[in-house]
C-alpha cells in the first residue's frame, strides 16, 4: 500500500469512527431521556393515578426490569445477526412505546407499557457499547466508549429541562412524546450511515457465523473470574446510580425544594454525570487505571455524603454535581472495561450478560429506597445507605483490572 493510499484509508476509518460515535452517542441522548422521563414526571403522575410512595417504586423499577432481558437477548442476539440490525429494532421498540407511555389511563397498564419500553431500551445499550469500543483501537476505548455514553446524563439533562419549562403544568405526557419520537426519526438515519465494525465481521467470518455458547463466552478460558468481578461491580454501582436517577427528584423535593429547584439539582447531576464520563473515561487511556478507577469510587462515596448531610439549594446542586460526575462516570468506565475482557466475537454476548445482571441493580435500587421511605426513614439516610454499596462495587472493580484482558 502507497502512502497515499495509507493516508486515504486511515482518513475513511477516522470518518467512519466519527460517524459511529456520532449516531450512537444521538441514541444514548434518547434513552437517557426516557431513563429519567418517568422521574420527571413522576410527581404529577402519582397526583393523577393516586400512586402510594411503593406504587411510585414500582412505576420507577418497571422501566429497569425490562432492560434486565432486553440486554441479554439484544447482546446475545447481536453475535448471530450484528448489531447494528439489533440496534434498528431497538431504538423502533423503545421510540413506539416511549410514544405508549404517554397514552396509557392507569398505573398497571403504566408498569407494562415501561416493562416493555426497558426491553427496547436494554437491547440497545450493549450494543452501543460494543459498537463504539470496535470503531476505534483498543487503546483508545475508554475514550470512545465514553463519548457514547454521555449522551445518556445529557439525555438526562433534556428531561430535566424539560420538567423545568412545564413545571406549571399538570400534563406529565409531553415529555414521553419527545423521548418516542426521537429515536423514530434517527431510524432511517441509522439504517443509510451505520455499519457494523470491520472487526466483527471478521469475527463472523471467521467464527463461522456460529457464536459460542453463552457459558463458554462468560465462564470459558480465564474469563470465569472476571466476569463474576465485572457483574458485582456493575450490580452494586447500578443500585446507586438508578436510585438517584429515579428518586433524586422526589428526595429533593420531600427536602423543601421548589419544583423548579429541583429540575435544577437535577440537571447539575446529570450536567456533572456527563462531565465525568467524558473526563474519566479519557483518564483511563492515559494514566494507570488502578489510580483513575480508586479515585473515582472515592469520589462516589464522598459525594453521596454530601449529598445527604447538604442544608439547602446551593450545596443540594453541587453535591448533585459531583455525584453525578462519578457515578454516572464510573458506570462508563465500568462500560468500557467489560467490552476489553471478551473477544469481538462474542463482546455482545459477554456485555449483554453484564449489563443484564447489572440492571437487577437497577430494579433493587429503587424498590430498596421506596420501601425505606415507605417505612419512615429520611433522605439523608437512604442516600447514605448507598455508601457501603459503593465499597464492594469498588472491590470488585479493582481486583477485575488484575485480570488479563481479550487478546481482540
Amino acid at each position: 500500500m502507497t502512502s497515499h493510499q495509507s493516508t486515504a484509508a486511515s482518513a475513511t476509518g477516522h470518518t467512519n469512527a466519527a460517524v459511529t460515535l456520532g449516531l450512537c452517542f444521538a441514541i444514548a441522548l434518547l434513552e437517557g431521556l426516557d431513563l429519567q422521563s418517568v422521574g420527571v414526571a413522576a410527581p404529577r403522575m402519582a397526583r393523577e393515578f393516586g400512586l402510594s410512595v411503593a406504587q411510585m417504586g414500582l412505576a420507577f423499577s418497571a422501566g429497569t426490569f425490562g432492560l434486565l432481558p432486553g440486554a441479554m437477548f439484544g447482546g446475545r442476539l447481536a453475535d448471530r445477526i450484528g448489531r447494528k440490525r439489533v440496534l434498528v429494532i431497538s431504538a423502533c421498540l423503545f421510540g413506539l412505546l416511549s410514544i405508549m407511555t404517554a397514552l396509557v389511563s392507569d398505573f398497571h397498564t403504566l408498569v407494562v407499557v415501561r416493562i416493555l419500553t426497558g426491553i427496547g431500551l436494554g437491547g440497545a445499550l450493549p450494543n452501543l457499547i460494543a459498537m463504539s469500543s470496535e470503531a476505534v483501537e483498543p487503546r483508545s476505548r475508554s475514550t470512545a466508549v465514553s463519548v457514547m455514553y454521555c449522551g445518556i446524563p445529557f439525555g438526562g439533562v433534556i428531561a430535566s429541562v424539560i420538567g423545568v419549562m412545564s413545571a406549571g403544568d399538570a400534563d406529565w405526557r409531553h415529555i414521553f412524546y419527545v423521548g418516542g419520537v426521537g429515536p423514530l426519526l434517527l431510524v432511517p438515519l441509522l439504517i443509510a450511515f451505520l455499519a457494523d465494525s470491520k472487526a466483527f465481521a471478521k469475527a463472523s467470518h471467521d467464527a463461522r457465523g456460529k457464536p459460542a455458547p453463552v457459558g463458554e463466552v462468560l465462564f470459558g478460558g480465564t474469563r470465569g473470574l472476571s466476569t463474576l468481578q465485572i457483574w458485582v461491580s456493575y450490580f452494586c454501582t447500578l443500585i446507586v446510580l438508578y436510585f438517584l436517577l429515579n428518586w433524586l427528584p422526589s428526595l429533593m423535593a420531600a427536602s423543601g425544594l421548589s419544583r423548579a429547584q429541583v429540575g435544577y439539582v437535577q440537571i447539575f447531576f446529570n450536567v456533572g454525570g456527563g462531565i465525568g464520563a467524558l473526563c474519566i473515561g479519557m483518564l483511563m487511556d492515559r494514566l494507570r487505571s488502578g489510580v483513575v478507577v480508586a479515585g473515582m469510587y472515592v469520589g462516589i462515596i464522598a459525594s453521596l455524603a454530601a449529598l445527604s448531610m447538604a442544608p439547602g439549594f446551593g450545596a443540594l446542586a453541587a453535591a448533585a454535581f459531583f455525584a453525578g460526575m462519578f457515578v454516572i462516570g464510573g458506570q462508563s468506565v465500568l462500560y468500557a472495561l467489560s467490552a476489553a475482557f471478551y473477544p469481538t466475537a462474542m463482546r455482545g454476548t459477554g456485555v449483554g450478560a453484564a449489563v443484564a445482571v447489572g440492571r437487577i441493580g437497577s430494579v433493587v435500587g429503587p424498590l430498596a429506597a421506596g420501601q425505606l421511605l415507605a417505612m419512615g426513614r429520611s433522605s439523608s439516610t437512604v442516600i447514605g445507605a448507598s455508601i457501603p454499596v459503593t465499597v464492594i462495587a469498588a472491590a470488585a472493580a479493582l481486583l477485575l483490572l488484575r485480570r488479563p484482558r481479550a487478546d481482540d
